[in-house]
């Protein structure tokens, strides 16, 4: 069973959600406003982290701004829900969006069958009429489906369909993060094959997911090219040295989605370390967006992409975790190398790469 964790040292939520927050859209003076006003983060108290961010997401709901207030209560349930207030608060991100997306054909939530219970997920471009090459999509270890699945209303203009799931353990994700986790994504493939052309299927996993993809990509040769960012590889895995470096927050949050406790963690997740012979058989192009201060990511674990991978496209940003300060040039890139991955349309391509060479400029 998961030991409760204690309260989060608010020094490293509030640095920490910033590229979150910035995902979102939402600005440095309204990340600023709520941050202000923070003071602990016990369960919900007047001034606690879950309050604030509530207080915020509840006053944009009263003006019906509901995918605005989703993102609210997203950043009120970071980074995982260790409590009654952060779980109704993720609760809350939920609903707002699936009220907001009942409006939208475009959007349908499907789920996935496993063995430890159905897995949800956002769909669009589902047809079995008109099947399309697959996009799909997973964010990190505290990245609920909901975060990214507007994006799915894009993809129609690109010839895609997408789907958006969640790590294991992770929002409605029932499964754990062990070894068994990769298994989703072969699932996810499974459920919409009668809608999507899953042959042709390219993973958009950030973070942590980006791992659980290479693994998947090993076994399942419906995935033609995954496109990732901050991906642990290797020795994030398994170096004690960098262990003692990695942010409480994170440690805590990967024990919490591995169902034990922060000091057996990393031993538990030793197994998902992929080994250069392993790497070295991925016979996909991946592509990787790394930050170069990436405080937890090693930066040996993109060197052993470069050394071990057949085919690497890679983009180094001046920045911490997530690049918070280049989200602009990561969501373009990625896109646009999903894109030249799949044959999407040039006019596309061409436009994406017109908007990605302005903002290198600036």
């Amino acid at each position: 069973m998961t030991a409760v964790a204690p309260a989060n040292d608010l020094a490293e939520l509030k640095r920490f959600v910033v590229a979150q927050a910035t995902s979102q859209g939402i600005t440095p003076a309204e990340y600023g406003a709520v941050l202000d006003g923070v003071v602990d983060d016990g369960d919900g108290g007047p001034g606690s982290w879950v309050r604030r961010w509530s207080e915020a997401g509840e006053r944009l709901e009263r003006e019906g701004r509901l995918l605005e207030a989703g993102r609210y209560y997203t950043m009120a349930r970071f980074p995982y829900p260790s409590g009654s207030a952060r779980r109704e608060a993720e609760a809350r991100a939920r609903e707002v969006f699936a009220r907001w997306a009942a409006n939208l054909p475009g959007l349908e939530r499907i789920e996935v069958p496993t063995a430890a219970g159905p897995v949800a997920a956002w769909a669009g471009g589902l047809s079995a009429d008109n099947p399309k090459p697959l996009l799909l999509m997973s964010g990190g270890i505290i990245s609920l489906k909901e975060q990214w699945a507007p994006v799915l209303l894009q993809l129609a203009e690109f010839g895609l369909a997408g789907v958006v799931t969640e790590m294991p353990g992770v929002g409605e994700n029932p499964l754990p993060y062990d070894l068994t986790a990769p298994a989703l994504l072969p699932a996810v493939l499974d459920a919409v094959a009668d809608r999507a052309d899953t042959a042709r299927t390219f993973a958009l996993a950030l973070s942590f997911s980006g791992n659980l993809a290479l693994h998947a990509a090993l076994t399942d040769p419906r995935i033609r090219g995954v496109v990732g960012a901050g991906l642990p590889v290797h020795d994030f895995f398994t170096d004690r040295a960098w262990h003692a470096t990695v942010p409480r927050v994170t440690v805590d949050t990967l024990a919490h989605l591995a169902r034990t406790d922060a000091g057996s963690v990393f031993d538990a997740l030793a197994p998902l370390a992929l080994e250069p012979d392993r790497l070295g058989a991925v016979d996909i192009p991946v592509a990787l967006v790394a930050s170069a201060r990436d405080e937890i990511i090693p930066p040996s674990d993109t060197d052993r992409l470069r050394r071990s991978l057949r085919s690497l496209r890679l983009r180094v940003h001046d920045d911490v975790h997530g690049s918070p300060r280049y989200f602009p040039q990561t969501r373009l890139w990625t896109l646009l190398t999903v894109l030249r991955m799949s044959g999407g349309p040039l006019d596309r391509r061409l436009a994406l790469g017109a908007q990605l060479r302005a903002l290198d400029r600036r």
